[in-house]
């Protein structure tokens, strides 16, 4: 009996040691730390959420102009074009009246130079193929045939389909025949 009487006093005892820890302050200077260390921590966060906000709208911008870029991109090319167009147009109204071959020929041409002209400005470049070697990177060979002459073994022959370069870079390989 003795014994649970120690018990019940020593549990007494640690409840009242427990109880009076929990009734004592926490200090002040450390309440203000922890204000401190809250108020920085709530700083941090709104820092954080407008800069995650600010990135996302320059991605949702950058993607807008960049399907705007690709949905102009041509318009340069399109709009040199045009007088070109409206020369086929009036061509064509001529050659319904017209009495001189020689003429329309002649006009045909002319809109042909004129188109290939504003082509080159914009950085056509047309490839030369014929009698060159020939090469895997530039060429596509349709056929083989025997070379006239010794000389043009492994060269291109003939050109079935022109090669084009758009400011030094291929934009179609040139179709080509090449002696064997």
């Amino acid at each position: 009996m003795e014994e649970n009487k120690n018990v019940d006093q020593m549990e007494n005892t640690a409840s009242a040691v427990e109880t009076s820890v929990e009734e004592q302050a926490i200090p002040e200077q450390t309440k203000s730390e922890l204000e401190k260390a809250q108020e920085e921590l709530s700083a941090e966060k709104d820092r954080y959420i407008r800069l995650f906000a600010e990135f996302d709208n320059f991605k949702k911008r950058t993607s807008k102009e960049r399907l705007e870029l690709i949905q102009t991109a041509g318009k340069e090319v399109v709009v040199s074009m045009l007088p070109v167009l409206d020369d086929f147009e009036r061509a064509l109204k001529q050659m319904e009246t017209a009495q001189d071959l020689a003429a329309v020929k002649e006009g045909v041409q002319m809109i042909h130079n004129k188109f290939k002209a504003t082509l080159e400005q914009k950085g056509l470049k047309e490839m030369q193929a014929i009698q060159q070697e020939f090469n895997a990177d530039v060429h596509e060979a349709i056929t083989e045939i025997p070379a006239p002459t010794a000389d043009l073994k492994g060269k291109v022959i003939d050109q079935v389909e022109k090669g084009y370069y758009l400011f030094d870079k291929i934009i179609r390989f040139a179709k080509v025949v090449v002696g064997k």
